[in-house]
This record gives C-alpha cells, structure tokens and sequence, in this order.
C-alpha cells in the first residue's frame, strides 16, 4: 500500500488510517483485491486468442489493437486472420515471430481440438478444463470477474449519489418533503424487481448498459434512510444553525457542513452495496436474464455447472472465484467499517 503524507491528512483521517491498516485481515485483503482486480482490467493481455506482438518480414504488428488481414501475412484471404489456425501460424513463422499471452484462449474462443467432448476435463492446455461449449474456464472466470467488478462498481457508485441526495433533500427540509419521499420510497421498494426484469427481457436484449440502469431503478434506496437519519438529526444543531445565521444558503449548507459527516456512515455501506451488486448480477445471469448469451458471466458458469453436474469444474471454478471475491469484499467493508467507528477515533 502506498503511503499518503501526513500533512495532507487531518488528524481524525489519520486515525482512521491507523485504525484500517491495524485490521490486519481487512488491509490483505484490499492488497489481494486490488492486484485481482488491476490484472482482470488487462485481461486481454493474459487471456487472448491473438498475439500480443507479430514480427513478420521485419515489421511489427500488434493484433491486440488492431485487425489485420491474413493477406498481410501471405495469406489468400482478405478477412482477419486467425493466428491460431496452422497455415496462419507457419506463414508468421516462416519470416518472424509472433509472442502470444500466458492464456491463448479469450472467453469466447472455441477450442477445436478437445480430446474429449465438451466439457472437457482441466489438462495443460485448458488448466480448469472447457465448458458445455469448448470454451477456456480460466479465460471466462478472468473476463467474468473483471465484469463482475466494474458492474458493482458502476452500480454502487450511481446508486449512491442517488441515494444520498435523495436522503439529504428528505433529512434537510423534512416534513412534507419527507413525509411523501417517504410514502414514495415505500411503494417503490414493494414492486418486483424480478418480474419486472422478466417482463423487460421478453421485448429487450439486456447488456450491461441496461441492465447497470435498471438495477440502479431499484438499488439507491439502501442509502436514503441512513443518509436521511443524518440529515435530520444534525439539521438542528449548533453549526448548522449557526452557518444559517451566517447567510449561507441551504445549498451551501447541505453540502459543505452536513454532508461530510453523512457520508461517514455512507461509506461504510458502500462494501456491502457493492457485494450485493455482484450477487445480483450473478443471480441474474444464473436465472438467463443477465448479460447476453455468450458474455463472460459467473453465474452462467455456475448455471453450467448444475447443468453438468458430471463437470464439477465448471460449478467449483466459478463458486470458488466469487467466494473469495465477497470475502475480500466483506473484510474490506468491515475494515472501513471499523475505520470510521467513532469509539475508535
């Protein structure tokens, strides 16, 4: 972990500080997180059916970034090559070299060569073995998690503004404001989320986009009573009252002197937001009425596996992976947790 300076650090972050990195459990795993997650966001540097860098007749070539025709190579075709095919492979060779990833399968590469049916067992060349559709595990657990990840992420974070400013208009002007937010917050949380996403599907192809801004329909309403809760038992305290007296306007007030201290407790929920994100989305995609067929997904990989109870592979690999990834998340949140606890400050 980096170290940040002190002098940018008031005294109570300071301690909050010590206080996050004095859980020994909670700091490893934010250390182990982190590297998980910074090589997913690479994934097609580690897990990729093209090579990471050609050298042909002595000009180099990055397939990574940019399709090239087999014809570049010598070939008869004038479609993208496909560097996995033999011909392909000994015409590079032949006049260069090519550097392929540690992985040279991406999530959705079939392998054609299986000396078993699909799903076939782990060996060298599949090392956690292919799914019902000759596809790597490990490629798809690599590019599932990264999804997994940055969709959690996304949804908690607009889940959160919404909520915490929805919660602060409540907690600030209060009485009919918050009475009929209130009374509106109820009938919302009541409508079936499930069915709703079930009706959706029927006339709509869900992807992430869609699915990132139906979820956050439904998802910001975790924050608003704990925001409001804040709001309005500081709104008549000293300070505010005070900065009232001052001229500030509700604006400035809201936002410069209560939020602060609101967020204290938002952001010791954001944790457990996030985990209840990835385990939505892996619900959905187990149920097929997540991400569309053929993405990187979880809990497709775990629909696979009950599906092909004969390879436990498929269901251990993807249960494996997401346990470890809600654990670390829960021991982050429970660091950050104990971190802003205001007995240890």
């Amino acid at each position: 972990m980096l170290a940040l300076s002190p002098s940018r650090w008031s005294a109570i972050n300071q301690r909050r500080w010590q206080n996050f990195r004095a859980n020994k459990r909670g700091l490893w795993s934010l250390r182990i997180f982190l590297v998980l997650f910074f090589i997913s966001l690479f994934s097609e540097f580690v897990a990729n059916d093209k090579p990471l860098i050609v050298s042909h007749q002595d000009t180099l070539y990055f397939p990574i970034f940019e399709s090239y025709p087999e014809t570049a190579f010598g070939g008869e075709f004038e479609s993208e090559a496909d560097y996995r095919d033999e011909y392909v492979a000994d015409l590079i060779n032949s006049n260069g070299w090519m550097v392929w990833p540690p992985i040279r399968y991406s999530y959705d590469t079939i392998n054609y060569q299986l000396s078993s049916p699909a799903p076939s067992s782990p060996d060298t060349e599949n090392l956690l073995g292919t799914d019902d559709q000759a596809r790597d595990v490990v490629a798809r657990l690599l590019y599932g998690f990264r999804i997994s990840v940055l969709f959690g992420l996304c949804l908690t974070l607009f889940s959160s503004i919404v909520g915490v400013l929805i919660g602060a208009l409540q907690g600030f002007y209060g009485g009919k404001v918050d009475l009929i937010g209130q009374r509106i917050i109820e009938i919302w949380s009541g409508l079936p989320v499930l069915f709703l996403l079930i009706i959706m599907t029927s006339f709509i192809t869900p992807n992430f986009w869609w699915l990132l801004g139906i979820m956050l329909l439904f998802s910001w309403m975790g924050l608003v009573d704990v925001v409001r809760a804040e709001f309005l038992r500081a709104r008549n305290l000293e300070y505010v009252r005070a900065a009232r007296a001052l001229g500030l306007d509700n604006k400035g007030i809201m936002f410069t002197h209560m939020l602060p201290n609101a967020m204290v407790a938002t952001l010791t929920f954001m944790p457990f937001i996030l985990t209840g994100s990835i385990t939505t989305l892996t619900s959905l995609d187990f149920l097929g009425f997540g991400l569309p067929p053929g993405s990187p997904s979880l809990g497709e990989l775990i629909a696979q596996g009950k599906a092909n109870l004969h390879a436990p592979w498929l269901g251990v690999s993807a249960f494996i992976v997401l346990a470890v990834m809600l654990s670390l998340l829960v021991f982050i949140g429970e660091a950050v947790r104990d971190a802003f606890d205001p007995r240890k400050l």
